[in-house]
């Protein structure tokens, strides 16, 4: 029994053994001496000694008890040493030194051990080292040192907490911002500087959030240190340990009151926005463009035919527009997301609903968002539903059609004014589109129409103009007219047009009527001088109208004198001394109708008479006046080529314009100097500017004066410009010949130099005729065998008596009338007469209104129109002419080419 009993008692020493040396703890045996009797596995580990080393040695001489420093630890201050077995169990920290000599934190539990009596035989100390946990309390002491200084300097409000939610730290800013102390801060004080309103729901969001561990994100009214409360959004995470222990929260807090504001403006514009569209019954449409997925409120669904509940894609919208109209909706929506073109997406297209099949009409404009790299990532924009006005539109397209026949009359005609017109003719909608312009439109602005009914009134018109712009149109929104609105229009070469508009409103549109008004606006710096030149320009007309009437008057003088003395010469009354002074009467007479007709050239009354002009002859019948025009310091030298051909031109302008071209050679030579004209033959065999290829006869006239530069010379021909100074010059002696030449086919060039001199040179067509003094006269001649009634109207008594000398000389029987109407009273008392010869202007009918209304009832009656201005306004060129005053022959002449014909 002894034997079992101890080997029961070595089975237990065993196991116990196993045990303790199996224990991460480090366990000392001392005895009552407290020298070290046994430690296990650990212990060694821990001390670097072995077991064999420690036998028999206090605990102080093993593990040292030194300080950090190397200063020794007396027995008496070191707690481990004083857990004698005669005192109560102790715990405590101390520092053990390793064999190898380097410190190292441990945790100790000492217990005395009782022997079989109760008695104290040992203790037993039990060890863990400390290092790994100072460690971590090092790390953490430094982690929450950085926490601290960032949290300080952070720029928003941070916190910590407890796992009971007891505010442990609060930052720098917090305190900053609320103007707190710690002491009222310190645990739930976050709660004291929030809004009363706002403090139970802010309180029971972070009280759910702790409970159930979870993050929270919270949004309250917080006190400022001014007094004043502003919004802030309050967000926390939870925090967890090594193990998974709930430790608290920290968080952080954002003045997001700037940003609160904004939300609520937004929102007010929003709603806003939201009620103006409602009214407006417009839906509102957005594409995610990157994925494809859209917004769309109900009522653009509805357009679909798509129920509000049902998602909707980028391709539930283009299945959903008609099949003839997808493509162009298609090709829209791209151009609007195109980064290159980004143009306004503006269309309007039909939808087959997707659950109902009904076609509807919709409206949609829109605009594409494109970020900073170009990328387009949404387009948004608007859906009316206009099928409403569209079953209008048919239906008035219906109509008009049914009314097309009654109104094509006034259509063609309005068609033609509104193609045909140089002003900007448009009808336009009130959101400043139009809707339909005009070619002239084009013309003004160098862009096509396509372009133009694309862009909108305020896409057009200058930046500056906006504001008037939208002026305008409120008030035409009131149904007021706007008239003499002025703005600037784009061109497309980059300029700015300005055009004064008439607007006036009807219906849903109103009509609008511009005229570009840029020239005026251009010429406005020029206004000074363009008034004087206004002024020189009355004054010709007013001495234009002057001569002109004088001019008219001298003729209806001259018409009996030269009539009476012309059949005094041909009857051969009186002797050779009558006959001469007849003639002599005669020639006065016919120079005096010379003066008259040059005055009316003058006057601008004489009509542009090609014929067949010997330009030899003229110059030399001019030389004298031009000789006593430009004064004895300026000699006159004509040079006439001898085989020189008739050229076609009128003889008075032609002398008019020689007559200017000298005064200007006159007034370039103030010294004096030479003035030579020459006349000469000229072929030109390749065109030249104006010059055509052609004979010409070449009439020069220069002159050794001043000369003109190159911006002179450039401008020469320019009506109203003079180098001569105010009230010197009119400037239209250049622009007059130049124009003569060019209405007779011909041209005018100068060639100048400065200091040396200018030569003007007038081409001339060579004529196809014979001049009138040259060719043999082929009309026939009455001989007084004339027969035949002639009506004969003059209000001018003596004119009308001359002449009838002259009828009644060539056989005819005369039946006068001093106006048009006791003409038509001869007319209705049963007169019929074979020849009319009428006065052009008298009070009351004119001569042509008077050949109009006898040829209606007389159609082949022969009419001779007689006018004392030659002129050609309102005489049809039909009619035949005479000009006052005429001798005999030439009203013979006359009178047998049109019985001829």
């Amino acid at each position: 029994m002894q034997n079992k009993g101890a080997g029961q008692v070595q089975s237990n020493e065993r196991r116990l053994n196993a045990i303790v040396n199996n224990s991460a703890m480090a366990i000392f045996l001392m005895d009552e001496h407290q020298q070290c009797v046994f430690m296990n596995q650990a212990a060694e580990e821990l001390t670097g000694y072995r077991l064999q080393e420690a036998m028999g040695r206090p605990l102080h001489d093993v593990v040292h008890h030194q300080h950090p420093d190397g200063r020794p630890y007396p027995i008496e201050d070191c707690p481990i040493d004083q857990a004698f077995p005669e005192r109560e169990r102790m715990r405590g920290e101390e520092v053990f030194v390793h064999k190898d000599g380097h410190f190292y934190p441990v945790a100790f539990t000492a217990s005395p051990i009782a022997g079989d009596d109760g008695q104290p035989v040992g203790t037993i100390i039990e060890v863990r080292d400390l290092t790994e946990d100072k460690a971590r309390e090092a790390a953490l002491r430094e982690s929450e040192g950085r926490f601290r200084n960032m949290a300080d300097h952070a720029p928003v409000m941070m916190w910590v907490t407890d796992p009971t939610g007891y505010s442990t730290y609060l930052n720098r800013k917090w305190y900053e911002f609320t103007g707190q102390t710690a002491a009222e801060a310190e645990g739930y004080g976050w709660l004291e500087a929030t809004h009363p309103e706002d403090r139970e729901r802010a309180e029971h969001a972070f009280m759910q959030a702790n409970a159930s561990r979870t993050s929270f994100r919270v949004e309250y009214r917080l006190r400022h240190a001014s007094g004043s409360y502003r919004w802030a959004m309050d967000a926390a995470s939870p925090r967890f340990g090594d193990e998974g222990e709930f430790l608290g929260y920290v968080g952080s807090v954002i003045d997001i009151d700037e940003r609160r504001k904004a939300e609520e403006k937004l929102a007010l514009q929003e709603e806003r926005l939201r009620l103006a569209l409602e009214v407006a019954e417009i839906g509102q449409w957005d594409v995610d463009h990157a994925s494809g997925s859209m917004f769309w409120p109900p009522r653009v669904k509805a357009m679909f035919g798509i129920s509000p509940d049902v998602p909707v894609t980028l391709e539930d919208f283009l299945n959903g527009v008609h099949p003839d109209d997808r493509e162009r909706t298609q090709k829209a929506y791209e151009s609007a997301s195109d980064p290159e073109l980004r143009a306004l997406y503006d269309v309007e297209y039909r939808t087959v609903g997707k659950e109902d099949g009904i076609i509807r009409w919709v409206a949609a404009k829109g605009r594409g968002l494109f970020d900073a790299q170009g990328a387009c990532f949404r387009v948004i924009g608007t859906a009316i539903d206009i099928t409403a006005r569209k079953a209008s539109e048919i239906r008035l397209s219906e109509l008009n059609e049914h009314l097309e026949f009654e109104v094509t009359a006034r259509t063609a005609e309005r068609n033609r004014v509104w193609e045909m017109s140089g002003d900007l003719l448009a009808i336009l909608g009130f959101d400043g589109r139009p809707k339909v312009i005009n070619p002239a439109w084009e013309i003004t602005l160098g862009r096509d129409m396509d372009t133009l009914l694309n862009l909108s009134f305020r896409e057009q018109i200058h930046p500056d103009d906006h504001k008037a712009g939208e002026d305008a149109l409120r008030r035409l929104r009131r149904g007021e007219a706007v008239e003499r609105f002025e703005h600037r229009l784009a061109h497309a070469d980059g300029s700015w047009r300005w055009i004064s508009w008439t607007f006036v409103p009807e219906g849903d549109v109103f009509y609008a009527v511009g005229r570009d008004v840029t020239p005026e606006k251009e010429a406005a710096e020029e206004l000074e001088n363009a008034q004087e030149a206004l002024r020189q320009s009355q004054k010709m007309e007013a001495m234009g109208q002057l001569t002109g009437g004088v001019a008219h008057d001298f003729n209806n003088l001259l018409t009996p004198i030269v009539g009476s003395l012309d059949l005094l010469q041909r009857k051969g009354l009186g002797g050779e001394r009558e006959q001469r002074l007849i003639e002599g009467a005669l020639q006065s007479a016919d120079r005096a109708r010379t003066l008259v007709q040059r005055l009316l050239a003058f006057a601008r009354r004489q009509p542009l008479q090609p014929a067949a002009v010997n330009v030899g002859k003229l110059v030399d019948g001019m030389a004298d006046l031009l000789a006593s025009t430009t004064g004895p310091q300026v000699r006159v030298v004509v040079d006439v080529a001898g085989d020189l051909p008739p050229a076609k031109a009128d003889p008075n302008q032609l002398e008019m314009a020689l007559l200017n071209l000298g005064v200007n050679a006159r007034d370039a030579m103030p010294q004096g100097g030479t003035l030579r004209i020459t006349a000469t033959r000229e072929s030109v065999r390749n065109a030249r500017g104006a010059l055509k290829r052609g004979h010409y006869v070449r009439l020069s006239v220069a002159d050794t004066g001043v000369g003109m530069d190159e911006s002179t010379l450039a401008r020469a021909i320019e009506p109203f410009f003079s180098t001569k100074g105010i009230g010197k010059g009119t400037g239209l002696g250049l622009s007059m010949a130049h124009g003569l030449a060019a209405q007779l086919g011909g041209a005018l060039t100068i060639h100048s130099r400065e200091g040396v001199g200018t030569n003007v040179e007038l081409w001339l067509p060579i004529s196809t005729t014979l001049p009138d003094s040259d060719r043999a006269s082929n009309a026939r001649v009455f001989t007084g065998n004339a027969r035949g009634l002639v009506l004969l109207v003059d209000d001018e008594e003596i004119v009308r008596a001359s002449t009838a000398d002259m009828l009644e000389e060539f056989g005819y029987e005369v039946q006068e009338a001093d106006s048009g109407e006791a003409a038509l009273a001869l007319i209705a008392q049963g007169i019929r007469p074979d020849l009319l010869v009428t006065d052009h202007l008298m009070p009351g009918m004119t001569g042509v209104e008077l050949a109009s209304t006898l040829r209606e009832r007389f159609p082949e009656l022969p009419v001779l129109v007689v006018s004392g201005y030659a002129e050609v306004e309102g005489i049809a060129p039909s009619l035949p002419r005479l000009t006052k005053p005429f001798r005999s022959a030439e009203l013979e002449e006359c009178l047998a080419a049109l019985m001829a014909n």
